[in-house]
């Protein structure tokens, strides 16, 4: 598999919210895909949101599993 990030990966959500991206990544990985997040030190600033990512391959279906859970993302 490789390493946890890497050009493969595209960005799934995009927030300032500390809960979202915690909430998402375990929904995910209850569906068996794997994220990443990054920019989390950064988000402490408050000016530089957190973004999920995830692999290419799983960008489809991480979508729908975070839309039916009621998060909105930005496509």
């Amino acid at each position: 598999m490789g390493l946890p990030f890497s050009v493969d990966m595209k960005e799934l959500l995009r927030t300032s919210d500390p809960t979202i991206i915690p909430f998402a990544t375990a929904l995910l990985a209850a569906e068996g895909i794997e994220a990443f997040a990054v920019d989390v030190h950064m988000s402490a600033l408050s000016i530089v949101p957190q973004r999920l990512m995830v692999r290419d391959e799983n960008l489809f279906m991480a979508r729908v599993i975070l839309r039916d859970n009621g998060i909105a993302l930005d496509d």
